[in-house]
């Protein structure tokens, strides 16, 4: 391995538990089957990473993270 290169490392996982109402997963099932996602797991991470970023831009667009001088 070169100097600069950087190993890369999956990012540590945890294990929780939710509960989904009976519709979520009928649809997650059909994303699954139609081959858009290859897991629940990563049909939630995508949601999740989506609504996060989605947060993020309105609280910025808010003013929230300006700094108060």
């Amino acid at each position: 391995m070169m100097g600069s290169e950087k190993k890369k490392t999956k990012p540590k996982m945890v294990n929780i538990t939710i509960n989904l109402p009976q519709i979520y997963d009928q649809n997650i099932q059909k994303l699954i089957k139609m081959k858009v996602v290859p897991s629940r797991s990563e049909a939630i991470r995508i949601a999740l990473r989506e609504f996060l970023h989605n947060e993020y831009k309105n609280l910025k667009l808010l003013g929230f993270f300006e700094e108060h001088v």
